[in-house]
């Protein structure tokens, strides 16, 4: 296969690489051992209770972060913890998560993160698929782990309070302010530990465990559209791989200089690639956000700290965009953001360059491929609204959405599938799942994508999210994009619903910006200006705000459920 992005790397980005046979957590090791003294990890939040506002927090140093780690793996060797065994990790971005991260997978460990918002019954879900004996849990979300630990298999609990690592005076006022108010005052069942009292007395030396790159590291649960969470199972080596891939992917970037604003949730495998294992090989330091709707901190951190990196999705730099307070900071330190998650409008990759100086470009990617897959160059030829060129050792076609074996020809639209060292081993414990999502050595990833002649890629929808409307295929996508062209819109989404004639038809929904006025007539209006009369929405309604994952994907599927829900509503009542 001929590989045409090659020639459009940008100059020092090699096609293929040499990856360290080594544990993952040798990032982290080798960063410790050159740079002992470099700030690892920053922490701390606003001080709301100041005059001022001030941002408060502290440094932890790679040597302070590498002894924590190794306290914490013996730790774990003390209560029982085996290669192989699973470790749940519910926490929200803060050292106590780099440590246990890190600390899990020293000892042989398998991670299973939590997304911290879950409700009681999709922990327990996680808790049950994974098999983890062992859990980290942030104090405010003990109860929903007691409502559910009866149903696991669960005997080791350790709980971190948020506070542990901040400085000392934004510690006395959470404890006097915010604590027992929010929930993370709490009194442990009998046998759970503290998350410091586990650190206390254990060696720094950390345990010899014989970990290879083929050993499972993480199983990340990836939400899907329908049916229950699949955990996509990630080695080492496959977390390797994208850690080395990204690095290769910024040539530019020196080691033990950059930082890596982290706002998205590293239990995701976005930012847990492209913020907490990129940091740790390069040397950098992880600026911590708990919080990735906190603009106050986003922005008070970028000044103070000045990082160089700063991964986001579109709804979080449109939200800077148009943030009143945005030009009161100096975000000129920001050199590159690669946009992930979702697709990133035009609208809002130009306005963010305009308005920081920064470098956004679009990438893709998903947890089935550590996750990332195509970046466009950050200072070479970035083609805005396309996911540009794959990695390195990456290889894609696209194959017909009919048959899914036939190859298309360049310029027609296909599912895109991968392969590379990044794709994982396969799901846990689903081996027909894995048997349909991994064919022949291709993973598919069920997004439809067009190629042009130089090997940029451009994502047209989800094949489960494509609307059939009188025959013709009408991708979300794109009439989202057009949508953000109007000045009045913040935010679009677009899904298919019922419609008797055509068998769906399109409807949009728009959260407009604040002060801006429209009318859903004008907005359609504008629509048929700019898209063939079968893409134009028959309706179009508005909301205050969008159903949104935690890291700011806005949910089609949520939109399509709550059309389903008023329908059968409506029939009920006839």
């Amino acid at each position: 296969m001929e590989r045409v992005w090659y020639k459009h790397y940008e100059p020092g980005v090699p096609p293929t690489l040499n990856y360290p046979q080594t544990p993952l957590f040798s990032l982290l090791d080798n960063s410790a051992a050159e740079h002992p003294d470099r700030a690892a990890i920053v922490f701390g939040a606003v001080a709301h209770k100041l005059p001022g506002q001030p941002l408060l927090d502290t440094a932890m140093s790679f040597q302070d972060l590498r002894d924590a780690v190794n306290r914490f793996a013996n730790a774990l060797v003390q209560m029982g913890v085996k290669k192989g065994d699973r470790v749940a990790i519910y926490l929200p971005n803060s050292p106590q998560f780099a440590i246990a991260y890190y600390g899990v997978l020293k000892v042989g460990g398998v991670i299973a993160p939590v997304n911290p918002i879950y409700t009681p019954r999709e922990l327990e879900f996680i808790l049950q698929d994974s098999g983890a004996e062992t859990i980290v849990a942030l104090s405010q979300f003990y109860p929903k782990l007691q409502e559910v630990r009866g149903k696991t298999k669960l005997r080791n609990v350790i709980v971190a309070n948020i506070k542990e690592y901040f400085p000392p005076i934004l510690k006395m006022l959470f404890t006097l302010a915010m604590e027992k108010k929010e929930g993370h005052r709490v009194e442990l069942a009998a046998g759970d530990h503290w998350f410091q009292d586990v650190l206390k007395n254990q060696s720094t030396v950390p345990p010899q465990v014989d970990v290879k790159p083929d050993d499972d590291a993480v199983l990340l649960y990836t939400g899907g559209t329908t049916g229950l969470p699949k955990a996509a199972q990630l080695s080492h080596g496959n977390l390797m791989a994208n850690a080395v891939q990204l690095r290769a992917w910024i040539p530019w970037a020196q080691k033990a200089r950059e930082g890596f604003l982290t706002a998205l949730p590293m239990f995701h495998s976005y930012a847990m690639t492209t913020c907490l294992n990129e940091a740790m090989y390069l040397a950098g330091t992880l600026i911590l956000i708990p919080n990735p709707r906190d603009l106050e901190h986003i922005l008070k951190s970028i000044e103070k700290h000045k990082p160089s990196f700063f991964p986001g999705v579109p709804t979080l730099y449109t939200a800077i965009n148009n943030n009143p307070a945005t030009k009161q900071y100096d975000l000129k330190s920001v050199r590159a953001c690669i946009s992930g998650a979702a697709g990133l409008p035009v609208e809002v990759a130009k306005s963010f360059g305009e308005i920081t100086g920064a470098k956004l470009v679009e990438g893709y990617g998903l947890s089935e491929a550590s996750p990332v897959v195509t970046a466009n160059p950050v200072f070479g030829e970035n083609r805005i609204g396309t996911i540009g060129l794959p990695m390195p050792d990456t290889d894609v076609k696209l194959f017909d959405v009919e048959s899914g074996t036939q190859e298309v020809s360049t310029g027609q639209p296909g599912e895109l599938c991968v392969k590379g060292p990044q794709v994982m081993k396969g799901y846990w414990n689903k081996p027909e799942e894995t048997a349909k999502t991994l064919r022949e050595g291709w993973l598919h990833t069920g997004d439809v994508a067009v190629m042009d002649a130089d090997g940029y890629f451009r994502i047209v929808d989800r094949l489960k999210e494509m609307i059939i409307s009188g025959g013709y295929n009408i991708y979300p996508r794109e009439i989202e994009e057009v949508l953000y062209q109007h000045p009045a819109v913040l935010e679009a989404a677009a899904i298919g619903v019922p419609d008797s004639y055509r068998g769906e038809s399109a409807k949009a929904f728009v959260v407009l910006k604040p002060g801006q006025q429209a009318t859903a007539d004008e907005l359609i209006a504008f629509c048929k200006e700019n898209l063939a009369p079968y893409k134009v929405p028959r309706s179009l309604e508005f909301r205050e705000t969008l159903p949104k994952t935690v890291i700011g994907k806005i949910l089609r599927r949520e939109l399509v459920a709550q059309e389903k829900a008023k329908a059968a509503e409506a029939a009920g009542k006839k």
